[in-house]
């Protein structure tokens, strides 16, 4: 359980919000391969890599799966929120990767929040993917938002899933709930393209802005990641240095935990301060940040699976 001495400031405890399960990967070449993933559990997983206090509130079972997550969470310094094992069977992603490493996507899940204990004593709030808004758990997550926002800074990654979130227009509207909640937003271009296919980036990026986020980041794969301040207008783009791919699983939850960690050690999240600092800050103020999420998300993909680096790594690598 967090204590509440931790609850702000660039050691603020942060809670991820979402699913985890297991990845079960199939290669080009048909080799086949289980790791422990889900987009919530892999910023988590990344945060407590880079020293952050962290737990994570998911729906797992106490099957073999589910028992392999815990264990993967407790090694890694990843606290389950009591309930997290109350699923009857834990959900499975099943990845299938081309000659390039990029993944496509078939689950077999649902998803549930069971209820937050202590959620005052968290600095920060992070969730996305599927868990935002899947049902019936997607509603009790845009609740648990609108709850934590009075002593909890938010950060949130739509992480599309069309053959799961159905209808663009519909998942649009679940999602744009949470951008409204959420102080950073940091979205894939591959998103904006589905979700608003008629719609240039900047005027998306804009329009987020315009509906509450203090700071959006648009990720563009390889060719890096672009951060937009809704205060100035200002924006600045980070490119990736060269890098051999092994797979792209966990690339973009990686960039977001290096994301919140950079924000968290800068003090620009980490509690209602620290969102007033985000809300007065300027373009450099928050280039750390989306440096080191550049450079966690390109460790990860020279990894197979969804590769936590540490601080270690960041400063060899």
């Amino acid at each position: 359980m967090p204590a509440s001495s931790s609850a702000a400031g660039p050691r603020a405890r942060t809670l991820v919000i979402g699913e985890a399960l297991i990845d079960a990967v199939t290669r080009a070449t048909g080799a086949g391969e289980e790791h422990v993933g889900g987009s919530p559990a892999n910023v988590a997983i990344g945060l407590a890599a880079l020293e952050h206090p962290v737990s994570l509130a998911t729906w797992i079972a106490t099957d073999d799966h589910g028992n392999r997550i815990a264990d993967h969470c407790r090694e890694r310094n990843v606290d389950l929120t009591p309930g997290s094992q109350g699923a009857p069977f834990t959900s499975v992603a099943h990845a299938t990767l081309d000659e390039q490493g990029a993944a496509t996507y078939r689950f077999d899940l649902e998803w549930q929040l069971p209820a937050v204990p202590g959620l005052p004593d968290y600095g920060h709030v992070h969730t996305g993917s599927i868990a935002a808004v899947l049902e019936p758990g997607g509603s009790a997550v845009r609740d648990t938002l609108r709850v934590a926002r009075s002593t909890a800074t938010i950060s949130y990654d739509p992480n599309a899933r069309p053959t799961l979130m159905g209808d663009p227009v519909h998942a649009r509207s679940l999602i744009e709930e949470c951008v409204a909640l959420a102080d950073v937003v940091k979205v894939s271009d591959e998103d904006i393209a589905w979700l608003r296919p008629d719609e240039s980036v900047a005027d998306v990026v804009a329009d987020w802005c315009a509906q509450g986020a203090a700071l959006v980041v648009v990720t563009r794969g390889g060719q890096g990641a672009t951060a937009t301040l809704s205060r100035t207008g200002e924006t600045h783009t980070t490119s990736v240095p060269p890098v051999t791919v092994v797979d792209t699983v966990g690339a973009g939850d990686s960039f977001m935990a290096g994301l919140v960690s950079g924000l968290l050690d800068a003090g620009l999240a980490g509690g209602p301060e620290a969102r007033n600092r985000l809300r007065r800050a300027d373009i450099g103020d928050v280039v750390p940040a989306l440096e080191r999420a550049v450079a966690t998300s390109r460790l990860t993909v020279a990894h197979p699976g969804a590769h936590a680096p540490t601080r270690t790594d960041l400063a060899g690598g």
